[in-house]
C-alpha cells in the first residue's frame, strides 16, 4: 500500500510550518507524525567504534519504521538559524546509525525508493536565506537516493503569517493536486 508521511519539525502547534503543510495534505490519505510529540535521542556517533553503535531507549525506531513504509514523505520545518529545526536534525542524524543496524537492513536501498518534499517557513527573507536549508536537504536526499521531488518555501513570523503568503499558498495547492493524484493511483 502506498503511503505519504509528513514529518513535523516544529516544536510549536498550530505553526505557520504545519499551517503551510495542511494546506498542501488537504483531503490527502497521510500519516502526520509531530517530531515535537517523541523522544529521539541524540546521536551518538558510533561509526569507528569497534562494536558500532548502541542500543537507543527512545521513539526515534518508531518513527524510522514509518519512514520505511512510505511512498512519498514531506520534511515539514521551520527555518532556524538558516537550517532545519533541532526536532529535524536530531532525527535526520540519526539515520548514520540506521544504515549501519543490522534491525533495518538495506536502509539506504529502500530510502531510494521515496519522493521527498521539504516545506520550510521563515520569517526573514526565508526564499533567499532558506535556500541553504533547502541544499542541505538535496545532498541528504541524495545521499540516501530519494528522489526530491521539490520545495515550498513560505513566510512567516508571527502566528498565522503564512497565510498572506500568496506564493506559498498557490505552490501547496499545486503539490496538494499532485499528492491528491498519487493517492488516486495508488
Amino acid at each position: 500500500m502506498s503511503k505519504v508521511l509528513v514529518l513535523y519539525g516544529s516544536s510549536r502547534a498550530s505553526s505557520n510550518t504545519e499551517l503551510l503543510t495542511k494546506k498542501a495534505i488537504a483531503g490527502v490519505n497521510v500519516k502526520e507524525v509531530y517530531l515535537r510529540e517523541f523522544t529521539i535521542k541524540p546521536i551518538v556517533d558510533g561509526r569507528h567504534a569497534e562494536h558500532g553503535f548502541d542500543d537507543v531507549d527512545d521513539d526515534y525506531n518508531t518513527i524510522i519504521k514509518q519512514v520505511e513504509q512510505s511512498d512519498i514523505i514531506l520534511f515539514s520545518t521551520p527555518i532556524y538559524w538558516y537550517s532545519m529545526s533541532g526536532l529535524m536534525k536530531n532525527f535526520v542524524d540519526r539515520w548514520s546509525q540506521t544504515l549501519r543496524d543490522p534491525k533495518f537492513p538495506d536502509f539506504k536501498e529502500k530510502m531510494s525508493r521515496k519522493k521527498a518534499y521539504v516545506l520550510a517557513i521563515g520569517g526573514d527573507q526565508p526564499r533567499i536565506k532558506g535556500l541553504a536549508l533547502i541544499d542541505q536537504f538535496r545532498w541528504i536526499f541524495e545521499f540516501v537516493g530519494m528522489s526530491f521531488g521539490g520545495y515550498i518555501i513560505g513566510q512567516g513570523n508571527k502566528p498565522n503569517e503564512v497565510l498572506q503568503d500568496e506564493v506559498a499558498l498557490l505552490s501547496a495547492k499545486k503539490l496538494n493536486e499532485e499528492l491528491k493524484t498519487f493517492n488516486a493511483a495508488n
